[in-house]
């Protein structure tokens, strides 16, 4: 019975691992990072026992909204996408694409016709992240049709957004105001911030660097 116990457990746990798997690449989520992998001393800023409340999933079951707003390279895509992970982990479905991509789907199946269908394509994941918002121009019409998919989804599906942009400038980035129930449901992180800059030269012979305030 013990060896049966053994073989089954080690079956499980080659269909979990299997599953996962699959989930991590239709999600897109090719790129595995983790919250036990990023450095929080980086990013003081950031809440980390708000950060881990995140990865226990409430905000999915809630169909809340999650923002990363901060600098390049403070952190967000890894944050995002662990918690993507921890979804999939979890047994809930995700969606991972820059906006530059996913308006370039959108675009293109309003073109062809098929844009209610592409929409309910990316209302059907658990979680949507989309990254990278305001890195790159908002295609003529692409912040009407990235509307069209928040209203869709509003309610009915949780998101991760990040972006170097503020709600302020989120406006500009799409050429029309931010819809007001992207932020009445959202849960704002705290802005991260660049790190403090290093002073340049040999390092000192106790082999730290110092810190510029």
């Amino acid at each position: 019975m013990e060896a049966i116990d053994v073989l089954l457990s080690e079956e499980l746990t080659l269909r979990e691992n299997s599953r996962i798997k699959t989930a991590l690449r239709m999600g897109r989520l090719a790129t595995i990072k983790t919250l036990s992998g990023f450095d929080f001393s980086f990013q003081p800023s950031l809440d980390r026992d708000r950060t881990h409340t995140l990865a226990q999933l409430g905000f999915i079951a809630r169909s809340e909204v999650v923002h990363f707003l901060g600098p390049p390279g403070t952190g967000k895509s890894h944050l995002a996408t662990a918690l993507g992970v921890e979804a999939v982990k979890a047994g809930r479905s995700v969606y991972f694409c820059t906006l530059a991509d996913l308006l370039a789907q959108l675009a293109r199946a309003e073109r062809e016709g098929r844009l209610q269908e592409r929409i309910r394509f990316f209302c059907r994941p658990a979680l949507l992240i989309v990254d990278e918002i305001g890195y790159l121009p908002v295609v003529p019409g692409g912040g009407n049709l990235f509307f069209q998919l928040v209203n869709a989804r509003y309610e009915r599906g949780a998101m991760i957004l990040t972006s170097n942009c503020g709600f302020a400038e989120l406006g500009e980035v799409f050429g029309d105001p931010v819809p007001e129930h992207v932020r009445s449901k959202a849960i704002i992180a705290a802005p991260l911030q660049p790190p403090p800059p290093r002073r340049r030269g040999r390092p000192p012979k106790n082999g730290y660097a110092a810190q510029v305030a």
